[in-house]
């Protein structure tokens, strides 16, 4: 319903209450209502989820069309995300927030700072995403709110055709809201467990939910070492569980992204069932390394032995009770992973990998693609690489292979700033810029993240201030470094009592008291020193 609309259907619904509602305006309520478009976080899970869908069926028709998101960690970092791309490029289309796990553990849990192993309280995740969405739909009040302030001002001064120019701006408001994908970890237990999680993760908003497929209670950060897997039917219970969730709360196009730890975890906690040879705990258990036995005299109290490939083998068991995969197989595991979650009920998939690499993600994409053609990939652009190193040695083997000279350069040194401005420094940051462009069209990644840029920028950031206020800079380090920029740059946070809800609770006064509200923003505050 468009602005003018909605003051004619609530104008006649003051009229009905015969005279009991004269104080109410109209045009304040629609206001009102058009600065609060989503209800709730149901409302934002259908919306969203809607719109991931279209941007999937975009990306397979155009690889260009890939789409991209930042970790945050807290409702103010995730609608200044949104505020500056609307500020950049004058959209949000194709660009989401990502809520990490890791960041939750580090940044959110009430025990402190903690590693990525699942031991923060798994009620500070949906507690996470409906702060983001109240912060994003905040910011749709505050932008609207401005531009209900011009409409006033436009028709005080009797300006027709501005007044209509503003009416056209709000009812074609672009929302701040837009989908995010939220990391589930593990589950946080069983399959019982990821449900009710799940439900309350879209309740909150979620419409895209990432569920990994390592031991809950052995959870590990991807790029850590200690990795554990579960067989394949364990994980597909988990994604029953969460497209359950989806369709009992009637998001019934909700997203499911199933992530693959298999690259870098060596090992399982269980072997898997499997009734006849070629199923897929067969598939699964063949992976298991152990030696070939030939009579029962070669087992030993506590050995377990399984029928692999025709052969009775004795998989080798840990002092953890834990057992290991055959070297080598990472790939292969990777591979089979992705496809029986997309054949099982997955929508995109998660390859957790060591370094940023087009071939090696395009190998194991190409591969998958041969069984399910449409496969595509959320990936993890990960602060975890050290991405200047990578694409440095990248470049530098790539012209060993080509036969081209390479003995100014010291392949163990290439971090070093001696290589900045060099050919092949220039060449790796060339190639990091293109990476996300390459990795669309030729590894199948629908979606590039980043999970925890603005823990590394809080932290660097913090570090320049503190180094220049408390030395000799003084004041300046923040006046310079800080208040003089966003000036400048039009950084809104500037005027922060605005950014905060000052004068949408001033125009609430008003719209409550009348002519006797007292409100905050007179010519006595210094906000008004901003212009």
């Amino acid at each position: 319903m468009s602005y003018k609309d909605d003051i004619k259907a609530l104008a006649q619904l003051r009229e009905a209450q015969q005279g009991k509602w004269a104080s109410i305006s109209p045009e304040n309520a629609a206001r009102m209502r058009a600065q609060n478009r989503f209800k709730t976080g149901l409302d934002i899970a259908k919306y969203t989820a809607k719109i991931m869908r279209e941007d999937m069926a975009a990306y397979d028709a155009d690889s260009s069309q890939y789409t991209q998101s930042l970790g945050c960690w807290h409702g103010f970092i995730g609608q200044q995300k949104l505020i500056s791309i609307k500020k950049h490029f004058g959209t949000t289309k194709r660009r989401y927030l990502y809520l990490s796990g890791w960041m939750v553990a580090a940044l959110r849990s009430e025990f402190g700072p903690l590693p990525d192993q699942s031991m923060h309280e798994k009620t500070s995740v949906p507690g996470l995403i409906e702060e983001l969405y109240t912060f994003l739909r905040q910011a749709d009040a505050w932008e609207l709110n401005h531009l209900f302030r011009d409409l006033e001002e436009a028709q005080k001064a009797g300006d027709k055709a501005k007044a209509e120019e503003l009416i056209a701006k709000i009812d074609n408001h672009e929302t701040h809201v837009v989908p995010i994908i939220a990391d589930i970890d593990a589950g946080f237990g069983n399959a019982e467990a990821t449900y009710l999680l799940a439900k309350k993760m879209i309740e909150a908003g979620a419409c895209c939910i990432q569920l990994e497929n390592q031991v809950s209670d052995e959870k590990q950060c991807g790029h850590q070492d200690g990795k554990v897997t579960v067989p394949h039917e364990d994980f597909l219970a988990k994604i029953n569980a969460v497209r359950y969730a989806f369709l009992e709360l009637g998001v019934d196009d909700g997203v499911i992204v199933a992530r693959t730890d298999s690259l870098g975890a060596g090992l399982t906690q269980k072997i898997a069932v499997t009734k006849e040879p070629g199923d897929l705990g067969d598939q699964y258990n063949s992976f298991l390394d152990g030696d070939e036995i030939t009579s029962a005299s070669d087992i030993d109290n506590g050995d377990v032995v399984i029928k692999q490939n025709g052969k009775l083998v004795k998989v080798k068991r840990l002092a953890s009770g834990l057992y290991q995969f055959k070297p080598g197989t990472g790939e292969d595991r990777v591979v089979l992973d992705c496809i029986t979650s997309l054949q099982n009920g997955a929508d995109l998939l998660w390859i957790e990998t060591e370094k940023p690499h087009v071939g090696q993600i395009a190998n194991m994409v190409n591969r998958i693609r041969q069984v399910v053609p449409d496969a595509k990939l959320v990936y993890n652009n990960s602060p975890s690489f050290n991405w200047t190193l990578n694409f440095r040695q990248q470049v530098f083997d790539a012209w060993e292979k080509e036969g081209k000279d390479v003995s100014a350069y010291d392949r163990s040194s290439l971090m070093s700033a001696e290589y900045d401005n060099t050919e092949l420094g220039k060449l790796a940051d060339e190639w990091t810029r293109n990476f996300q462009r390459d990795a669309a069209r030729e590894a199948g990644i629908f979606h590039h993240l980043i999970t925890l840029p603005t823990y590394h920028t809080a932290a660097l950031s913090t570090d320049n201030l503190a180094k220049g206020y408390f030395g000799a800079e003084g004041m300046l380090a923040y006046v310079a470094g800080v208040q003089r920029r966003e000036i400048r740059e039009g950084i809104a946070t500037v005027k922060h009592q605005d950014m905060a809800g000052s004068n949408i609770g001033d125009d609430h006064k008003e719209f409550f008291h009348g002519e006797a509200a007292l409100k905050a923003g007179g010519k006595d505050n210094t906000m008004n020193q901003f212009g």
